[in-house]
């Protein structure tokens, strides 16, 4: 018995305490959460830690001659840790002694706020000791620079509490120029357009990422943690600054002096297919022209008589006729299944192919393609497709390139109609680069080029893919076939009864090409008298003899432009840019430079290995004068060069000759020595404010002249 109740009273006992401990643990954990929940909940954020990724730096897009397009600038946020040991120690000594100064730099720095109101707003920030405090945002570089020499920040994060975090920012330096072909550039890569959109993958790179810990409402970087990131790869478009602003300015001239709805100037180089210049004008409500689409490659819509290259192509071809068979224009005007077909010009009667072609009559090639198609329009059709006028262009620009409509006898909407109105240029919708292609392909000797915009990718200088042209029809036709189509491009121009004489003849070279105008519908309320406008169109190539460049100028008219003719319109467009660009490119060439030796001076500053291997490289000879040390100064001229010993520039305490130096060299070389460098210039250092082998003074600024 005793046993029995000595075994229930240790049992007893141990019930007795685990609930105890049961009742402890709830209340403790009761405790915990409602009186020191807001303390250990505020420890929990500040312990709080997460990886944030760092975005690379976007690659730049260039033109072929160098010039940059599209590129990222950096823009800096500046936060400060008002609870820094160092900004805090001595009871606040340092901030105190600098807030005055610092308030009243960053007031004139920024001159958005007076410095009793930034003093206010500091003040306020450490006497709360927020730790990452939203000083100023989008700080520009050259901002950035002159905050970093203000009272307190200059003594660094440590001291100072400011924290810098850099970001880009996309610009396009030449605003309107290409601006929609090269793109744009948003936050979500999937509202990009032009090459930005293309080319995103290369051009973003591959992000890095850090480490960030919540502190006092906001997370920071916890400094060591990063990750480099990868930046992205830089675009070399097949684009030439000179011919794109000729192109924009020649564009938007006759736009704006004929109230103009939209248009387009594409210049093509005939022998590869690169996109040289590619202008893209809208108007707007407010009256101006900006680059709101790409009216040349992703806008299809009925071509009008520059369409008839392709009927006359056709024709050739199957041997119906020659450029020298008679075609009856009937005065113009001719029925065709109850629909009225007709020429501007009234009053022509029996006229060669070829007098037809030049004068532009809609009723001749309408009743060439009925009387020779009617019976298999198949065939007429299969020559559309073969000059690839039903598939995509294949031009770099994807996503906004509009797709062609080719109306076959397959279609629904094929009526008897049809053929007669496809030969003249309507019932079919084709962008302007799709008949470009075309009318460049008879110039490059029925050699069908795919049209392009990006001639390389490169990384750091290098090219890492370089685009070749390809041949996507390698003979549209034959070259008899061509030989007359040629003869009939160059007679539009050339011809006195051409339509493109007037306005395109009296040129110092000569031009081969077709005028178009096409009669479009006004908001798409059909064709009735009050809706009717007109596309003005000119197609072409020059010179003529040996093409060099081929050019599409397309424009839509108002109904208040006053000019509205292919040849008064986009003809005399396509004068003024193929003048200028004749004029830069083609003229020049007749004079071939005589080869002479290179007497220039070039000096660098650099390692000593660093030019030993290169200078090997290159196999070029070299001479060095100095015994010892790592660093050498280096002259070339006529390919032989020469170092020399000079002390480490961080080592010096005078200042050294940069003069002949590029500019990368000559800043590296004296930011090292503790000098502010200040360029004015471009290419090799010609002159120096401070005299080389005066003593430096940290700190002093130096002016360089570059020749």
């Amino acid at each position: 018995m005793e046993i029995r109740n000595d075994i229930l009273w240790r049992v007893y006992l141990c019930f007795i305490s685990i609930g105890a401990l049961g009742l402890f643990i709830i209340g403790r954990a009761f405790f915990i959460q409602q009186a020191e929940g807001d303390y250990w909940r505020e420890m929990g954020k500040n312990m709080q830690v997460k990886d944030q990724p760092i975005e690379a730096e976007r690659g730049s897009i260039y033109s072929e001659d160098g010039n940059m397009l599209s590129t990222s600038i950096p823009v800096f946020d500046i936060y400060v840790d008002f609870a820094a040991d160092g900004l805090r120690e001595k009871q606040g000594k340092r901030f105190k002694d600098n807030i005055d100064s610092l308030s009243l730099s960053l007031a004139l720095l920024f001159k958005d706020k007076p410095a009793a109101a930034y003093k206010k707003q500091m003040q306020l920030a450490y006497k709360n000791k927020d730790r990452y405090y939203p000083l100023k945002k989008k700080v520009s570089f050259d901002d950035y620079r002159t905050l970093r020499s203000f009272p307190l920040v200059r003594l660094g994060r440590n001291k100072s509490g400011f924290i810098v975090d850099n970001r880009d920012r996309r610009i396009n330096p030449y605003v309107l120029m290409a601006n929609r072909t090269v793109g744009l550039s948003r936050p979500n890569p999937k509202a990009n357009v032009g090459l930005e959109l293309t080319y995103d993958s290369l051009l973003r790179g591959m992000p890095g990422q850090r480490l960030v810990q919540y502190v006092s409402g906001a997370y920071q970087p916890v400094i060591g943690s990063e990750i480099d990131p990868v930046n992205g790869k830089d675009i070399i478009t097949t684009l030439d600054t000179y011919m794109q602003d000729v192109a924009e300015t020649e564009l938007m001239k006759m736009m704006v002096g004929n109230n103009s709805l939209h248009g387009t100037a594409i210049i093509m180089e005939t022998a590869t297919g690169k996109i040289k210049a590619i202008a893209n004008l809208g108007k707007q409500e407010d009256g101006s022209y900006i680059e709101d689409l790409n009216y040349g490659i992703g806008k299809a819509t009925e071509p009008g008589s520059v369409f008839k290259l392709a009927t006359l192509l056709s024709l050739l071809e199957d041997k119906y006729v020659t450029m020298n068979s008679i075609v009856d224009c009937n005065g113009g005007v001719q029925s065709f299944y109850g629909l009225r077909i007709k020429d501007s010009h009234m009053g022509t009667g029996k006229i060669t192919v070829k007098n037809a072609f030049l004068q532009s009559s809609n009723v001749a090639f309408a009743s060439l393609a009925e009387q020779f198609y009617h019976t298999n329009p198949t065939q007429f059709t299969d020559h559309l497709k073969r000059f690839r006028l039903d598939q995509m262009t294949g031009v770099d620009i994807v996503a906004s390139s509009a797709k062609p409509t080719i109306k076959t006898p397959a279609n629904r909407s094929w009526s008897r109609t049809t053929l007669p109105y496809m030969a003249h240029g309507y019932e079919e919708l084709v962008t302007p680069l799709h008949m470009l292609m075309l009318y460049n392909a008879v110039a490059n000797d029925g050699k069908m080029m795919k049209p392009y915009l990006v001639d390389a990718i490169r990384a750091y200088g290098i090219d890492l893919k370089k685009i070749a042209p390809e041949v996507l029809v390698e003979k549209i036709c034959s070259s008899e076939t061509l030989a007359q189509a040629k003869e009939c491009l160059r007679a539009v121009v050339d011809s006195l009864h051409g339509t493109g004489h007037r306005v395109l003849f009296d040129s110092a070279y000569s031009i081969s090409g077709k005028t178009g105008t096409a009669v479009t519908a006004l908001d798409n309320r059909g064709y009735n008298k009050g809706n009717k406008i007109y596309q003005a169109s000119f197609i072409g190539y020059f010179p003529s003899e040996k093409p060099i460049y081929s050019m599409a100028v397309v424009i839509q008219n108002s109904r208040e432009s006053k000019k509205i003719y292919g040849a008064d319109v986009s003809g005399t467009v396509f004068k003024a840019i193929a003048d200028k660009v004749y004029s830069r490119f083609i003229a020049s060439r007749r004079t071939v430079p005589v080869a002479v030796n290179d007497t220039g001076l070039y000096a660098g500053y650099g390692l000593e290995g660093d030019y030993r291997s290169i200078f090997s490289f290159m196999q070029l000879p070299f001479r060095d004068s100095a015994a010892g040390g790592y660093w050498r100064k280096m002259q070339m001229k006529q390919r032989v060069a020469m170092l020399r010993k000079t002390a480490d520039a961080a080592q010096t305490s005078r200042i050294p000759d940069v003069t002949g130096m590029g500019l990368k060299d000559a800043v590296y070389m004296l930011e090292n020595s503790g000098l502010i460098v200040q360029a004015q210039g471009r290419g090799k250092v010609q002159n120096q404010s401070l005299a080389a082998g005066t003593m430096i003074s940290k700190g002093q600024k130096i002016s360089l002249l570059l020749n």
